[in-house]
């Protein structure tokens, strides 16, 4: 895969993110991250990601496609990346026009109160299915996954990982405190910049 295989718009907000500066504080936090998919790169292993935050309806699932994104976007093969929940609820459908906006096309493969997305950020990639569930659902890696615990309730609620090899907390704040008010757009959109720009720096420090 190259950096042209991503939709234009979605390869255009990626080359925007290049004027947001991550601190080195965030840096020392994603660096065992790096470390995880370096060590992976480098003994032709799969890389498994699984996002995890409470409900899998906001930070998990945007972290869960931006790292998708940015692995293809910088040409990591063998990446995968899934995300789950203490509990399963549904993808917060302010997540879904975020993600639309930038320029992700997304269609709806089935309605009620959980829905299942599918996410497209290339005309030649696969979809990435999106719908809430718990990390340790049958959809996501039974073993040899890191478990990037993308909350702090999350991290603190989930001693145990069954399977994880490696338990990485990288948390955000919840732009759910913003729903329903005039700023919601604006910090979701503000949270999706922040994920992927920290996504994309990581995968940018992989050597292959």
């Amino acid at each position: 895969m190259t950096k042209t295989d991503l939709f234009p718009n979605i390869e255009n907000f990626i080359t925007s993110l290049e004027s947001h500066e991550i601190s080195d504080e965030r840096k020392q936090i994603l660096a065992p991250l790096v470390m995880y998919i370096q060590e992976k790169i480098a003994s032709d292993a799969e890389i498994r990601l699984n996002f995890i935050c409470t409900h899998n309806s906001r930070r998990s699932h945007l972290s869960q496609i931006w790292a998708q994104t940015m692995a293809a976007y910088y040409g990591i093969k063998n990446a995968s990346s899934y995300s789950g929940g203490t509990e399963n609820t549904a993808v917060y459908p302010m997540v879904i026009k975020t993600l639309q906006k930038i320029g992700f096309k997304i269609e709806a493969l089935s309605e009620g109160k959980n829905p299942v997305y599918s996410i497209k950020m290339g005309a030649n990639h696969p979809p990435i299915i999106a719908f809430s569930k718990k990390f340790d659902a049958d959809f996501n890696p039974a073993s040899q996954f890191a478990a990037i615990m993308t909350c702090n309730h999350a991290d603190e609620g989930c001693p145990f990982i069954a399977g994880a090899e490696k338990r990485i907390p990288i948390t955000y704040d919840d732009p759910k405190a913003f729903d329903d008010t005039p700023l919601q757009a604006e910090k979701y959109l503000e949270r999706s910049v922040q994920i992927a720009s920290e996504l994309g720096y990581v995968f940018s420090q992989i050597k292959r």
